[in-house]
């Protein structure tokens, strides 16, 4: 059923799912507009300055204007909204497949992921599935450097050291990774995060190093463990019924879009990545670094859920196949 929040979109936002290219794209932010600290951002207006220098008519709304991760995800599934800047989880909840992305220490940096989501077709067989949710995957965009341990209690320097830190989950993929570290997780929206952490309903969580900082938790995560787990990205995903009604010259701009935008987010992380773990350092929160030992027992302890984590072993074969093929 479409809640109350879709219905105003549509009065307010839409006069139907005609998308021509004299319909306004809408594309909604998930952060601050910081062209500076935030690649989601960097990726959504690059996305909309291509589009409209080619002469389609995109406007940005700011982070919560047209709704959180869920409300988002029911408007483009509906056609209400073009494009929204997601986390993974929105693509998850259609079809599993997408949280290969998160499988740790599979890629070893981004260019890897890449190679392996559009030269071994996970991109194609991804867009496939969450086709039927009504949701196409443009782009994943990404947030920082790998993601890292950050916690409110302790420096984390061995696997064992996870044991007594309850962690925040972003979804059931995290459940099952924390799991394998003999600690336990709990899934908790990002808007309660920091009440989470300040109540002890959780102790810690994943994130690139940047979150904190940007976010204001400062004033109580005071530990990072520079673990690079996962490369840390969002998506960027569209209607289905928006792309595939456009005329082949307007997909071909969204298309192009596409790419520039992505070019943009990457070239973004080249030049900020080095420097976010400085100002998280200079925010006062110590970081941690693991020995190649203490290492080696998170990779091995991780791999465990590739074959029993949220994949299908047959999904997750997929991901690590591609994995392989474009080292």
């Amino acid at each position: 059923m479409r809640n109350l929040w879709s219905l105003c979109i549509a009065a307010g936002l839409t006069l139907g799912l005609s998308t021509t290219a004299l319909a306004e794209v809408k594309i909604a932010h998930d952060s601050p507009a910081d062209p500076e600290g935030s690649g989601t951002y960097v990726w959504g207006h690059a996305f909309a300055e291509h589009l409209k220098a080619n002469g389609m008519d995109a406007k940005e709304y700011e982070r919560g204007s047209l709704g959180e991760e869920a409300e988002r995800l029911d408007q483009v599934s509906q056609g209400l909204l073009e494009v929204s800047m997601s986390d993974v989880k929105s693509a998850g909840k259609v079809d599993k497949l997408i949280f290969g992305a998160y499988l740790p220490y599979l890629f070893d940096d981004i260019d890897h992921l890449d190679r392996a989501m559009n030269d071994a077709g996970l991109m194609a067989e991804i867009n496939k599935r969450v086709k039927q949710g009504g949701i196409r995957v443009l782009a994943l965009t990404a947030l920082g450097p790998p993601s890292g341990i950050f916690n409110t209690k302790k420096p984390v320097e061995t696997v064992a050291d996870m044991a007594d830190l309850r962690m925040r989950a972003l979804d059931e993929s995290q459940i099952a990774l924390f799991k394998t570290w003999g600690t336990t997780g709990t899934i908790v929206s990002w808007a309660e995060v920091p009440n989470a952490l300040q109540t002890g309903v959780a102790d810690g969580y994943i994130n690139p190093v940047f979150v904190p900082v940007m976010f204001g938790h400062t004033d109580f995560i005071k530990y990072f463990t520079d673990a690079k787990l996962t490369n840390a990205v969002r998506l960027a995903i569209a209607s289905s019924d928006w792309y595939d009604g456009l005329s082949d010259k307007e997909r071909g701009i969204v298309d192009a879009a596409t790419v520039a935008a992505t070019k943009a987010n990457r070239e973004w992380l080249a030049a900020r990545e080095s420097k976010m773990i400085e100002e998280v350092k200079a925010a006062g929160v110590a970081v941690t670094y693991l020995t190649p030992e203490a290492r080696a027992e998170f990779v091995e302890r991780s791999k465990q859920t590739y074959s029993d984590g949220v994949l299908s072993p047959e999904d997750a074969k997929l991901w690590i196949d591609a994995s392989a093929s474009t080292k």
